[in-house]
């Protein structure tokens, strides 16, 4: 049972990159409490990822870590190994965590890596050690663990078999699509002890203790969270799995664009995506006044502000529709566009503040690697930050778009008036103009006649395959400015039309005479 953790062991023990009430320690072996709270961990009622108990390591009255730790005497290792194992399997139904035998600051400590289970609810005895096994629902409420009553014991049991998106196995897949030069830089990046076992492992057995493969030996499947990061193109099994950086130095009305698309495992395309717009779009501006020393320093966006909101996009956004993350530069501001919107149980007017907290995650496991990787806030502090950080620069401000669906989500990065252009500037690419038109487009421009829906225009095509056309026709109509949204601030609205531009009435004229 003994491994390697899969993250630093002192970056979870400090509490860096895994919330405070994800861990709980303990300074001894105690075992009514400990399997009390795996099994709230399993139940994984907030879809955070489960959590971590550590065993030797006492804390103060705070909760917080004392160092150097108590540790465990060596002779009591086996002995608790074994009684674990005999204990979980009182938790109905059976339930094991990750058994990690760890040294810190010359200590022996056990961590129990516990992730959400995938046959919630558990069960477990109030006392694994009394006669009498009374099994009852437990469940981490904040930096505690308490049984499940009431409402909240009929919410957990809803739950059943409702495992998030990306912790779910993707039967169309094997572990031979699984990169291991992917995991071993992932476990590289992140310092992961892992990684020195690396060389004794086989792939499935480190993919496995990463958790991202599970399933019998005979039959073992990759996980969704596997697939979208240690895998060349995830874009094979989850469509539209990329981040297209659109720029308009003319406006979004305009002749010319510039498009850069990144592809590729989620940890690649996030970084990618944030180092080109910072290389080629930000930009500081120094303002030396007569009357005092100090220069005045702002710029058009905040890095830290387009980096909280391309990672949140990346985190919340649902790999099930086949939509990319649109990030959207004009001289004015930068928005990022992913869809769905914002879970209902958020209020907007506590987003624009800073304040909303989200009772339930879309993608627990994707979340837990951006946090290792450094490239995500806490739980939701990604917001706040953007706040603050715009705020300090001197920004005008952010807007937060959504519809009464929430079928979208979309935040507006203004930029500093008194800045430099964001899309103005001359990036390091080739600038690309408006594309040859194709003859799918053009035969879209002879269709649209007013203003007509998606399905008006998808029918008087004679398409009945809605991505293709999306694809092959819409998309391409819109980005050469040519087609137009009736509501583009809101791309997925029911009410959503589509009409052609003053530049597509011309261009149609040019067909309707032969002139093209």
């Amino acid at each position: 049972m003994t491994s390697k953790l899969p993250i630093n062991l002192e970056d979870l023990l400090r509490q860096r990159t895994v919330e405070g009430d994800r861990i709980e320690y303990k300074a001894g072996w105690n075992p009514d409490p400990i399997v009390r709270t795996l099994c709230a961990f399993a139940n994984d009622f907030e879809n955070l990822g489960g959590g971590y108990v550590v065993v030797g390591q006492n804390c103060d009255g705070d909760g917080q870590p004392i160092f150097p730790p108590k540790g465990l005497k060596r002779n009591e290792l086996d002995r608790i190994q074994r009684e674990l194992l005999g204990y979980c399997k009182l938790i109905q139904p059976p339930y094991y965590p990750m058994l990690c035998l760890e040294q810190f600051e010359g200590k022996d400590l056990i961590v129990l890596w516990a992730p959400g289970g995938e046959n919630r609810p558990y069960k477990a005895p109030s006392a694994v050690t009394a006669k009498r096994k009374d099994h009852r629902y437990y469940i981490r409420r904040y930096s505690s663990t308490i049984e499940a009553k009431g409402p909240d014991e009929r919410e957990l049991i809803s739950l059943t078999a409702n495992v998030p998106f990306d912790d779910r196995y993707r039967q169309q897949a094997t572990v031979d699509d699984l990169s291991v030069r992917l995991l071993d830089d992932f476990l590289r990046d992140i310092g992961s002890g892992l990684l020195e076992a690396r060389p004794s492992l086989t792939a499935e057995t480190a993919f496995r203790q990463m958790n991202v493969v599970g399933g019998p030996n005979e039959t073992p499947l990759p996980k969704n969270v596997g697939l979208l990061f240690f895998n060349e193109d995830p874009g094979r099994f989850f469509p539209a799995t990329q981040i297209d950086v659109v720029a308009f130095p003319d406006g979004p009305g305009g002749d010319r664009f510039e498009e850069k698309v990144f592809k590729g495992p989620l940890s690649q395309i996030t970084r990618d995506a944030i180092s080109f717009i910072d290389r080629n779009y930000l930009k500081e501006t120094v303002i030396k006044h007569g009357d005092r020393p100090e220069a005045e320093r702002f710029w058009n966006v905040p890095l830290a502000a387009v980096e909280e909101a391309i990672v949140n996009a990346v985190y919340h956004r649902s790999y099930e529709i086949p939509e990319p993350i649109e990030v959207r530069i004009t001289n004015t501001e930068i928005s990022v566009l992913s869809f769905p919107g914002p879970d209902r149980s958020i209020k907007m007017d506590d987003l624009r503040k800073g304040a909303a907290v989200s009772r339930r995650y879309r993608n627990r496991r994707i979340g837990e690697f951006l946090k290792e990787l450094d490239l995500a806030e806490g739980r939701s502090t990604g917001i706040a930050k953007i706040l603050r950080v715009m705020d300090d620069n001197g920004s005008p401000g952010l807007v937060f778009e959504t519809d009464e669906e929430r079928s979208y989500f979309l935040i507006r990065l203004l930029a500093h008036s008194a800045a430099a252009p964001l899309a103005g500037m001359t990036p390091q690419i080739t600038p690309q103009v408006t594309p040859q038109v194709t003859p799918q487009v053009e035969r879209l421009l002879e269709l649209c006649d007013g203003e007509l829906s998606r399905e008006e225009l998808q029918q008087l095509s004679r398409l009945s395959d809605r991505e293709y056309f999306r694809r092959k026709y819409l998309r391409p109509a819109i980005d050469a400015g040519l087609i137009e949204m009736t509501i583009p601030g809101k791309p997925r609205s029911k009410n959503q039309k589509y009409r052609l531009t003053a530049r597509g009435r011309e261009y149609r004229a040019q067909l309707d005479h032969g002139a093209t």
